[in-house]
C-alpha cells in the first residue's frame, strides 16, 4: 500500500503543478503538494488522509509538457495524450507490468501559484480490481528548490 501511495504522489505531484493561469509564465522551482487518495474495491484498506510533499520542477519538465509534468517515474509507465491548454491540462496514464494501471489525469491552473488536480486510475493487483483517485493542490512556494532534487524527465514519454 505504502509503494501505491509514493507512487501517486510523485506522478500527481509534478502533474499538479502544472503550468499558470493565461498569460503568465510558468515558473520552475519548489513546488508543495497536497493531496487526498481515496480507494474504492479494497475494503480492508484504511482511508489515506492528505500527505504533502515538496516537488522541484525544471525548466526541462515545463519545455517539454508545457508544464511542470515530469511523467511517471515507474519504468512500465507512459503518458499519452497530453493536452496544454492556458487553463489546463491532462493526460492519460498507461501502466504495464507488475503493476497494471490506466487512467487520466486533469489539472487546472487556479492562479500563477496555484493548480488543482485530480487523477483517476483503475487498477488490478493480485486479481483484483481497484479504483483509485488523488485530488490535490500544488502551490508554489519560490524559485530555489534547496535541498529538493528534481524528479528526471523520461525520454520516451
Amino acid at each position: 500500500m505504502r509503494k501505491i501511495h509514493v507512487w501517486v504522489i510523485l506522478v500527481l505531484g509534478v502533474v499538479a503543478l502544472g503550468a499558470q493561469a493565461q498569460g503568465q509564465s510558468r515558473k520552475p522551482g519548489l513546488w508543495e503538494i497536497t493531496a487526498t487518495v481515496s480507494m474504492a474495491g479494497m475494503p480492508q484498506m484504511p482511508q489515506m488522509g492528505a500527505h504533502t510533499t515538496q516537488v522541484c520542477v525544471t525548466q526541462a519538465m515545463i519545455d517539454k509538457y508545457g508544464s511542470a509534468y515530469s511523467g511517471p517515474q515507474q519504468k512500465d509507465c507512459q503518458t499519452t495524450d497530453v493536452s496544454v491548454t492556458p487553463t489546463g491540462m491532462t493526460a492519460k496514464i498507461v501502466c504495464t507490468g507488475q503493476m497494471s494501471m490506466t487512467g487520466t489525469v486533469t489539472a487546472t491552473f487556479v492562479d500563477a501559484n496555484t493548480t488543482k488536480s485530480t487523477m483517476h486510475m483503475t487498477m488490478n493487483m493480485g486479481g483484483r480490481s481497484m479504483d483509485m483517485t488523488t485530488e490535490s493542490t500544488s502551490t508554489y512556494k519560490g524559485p530555489d528548490c534547496g535541498s529538493v532534487k528534481p524528479l528526471a524527465v523520461p525520454a520516451s514519454n
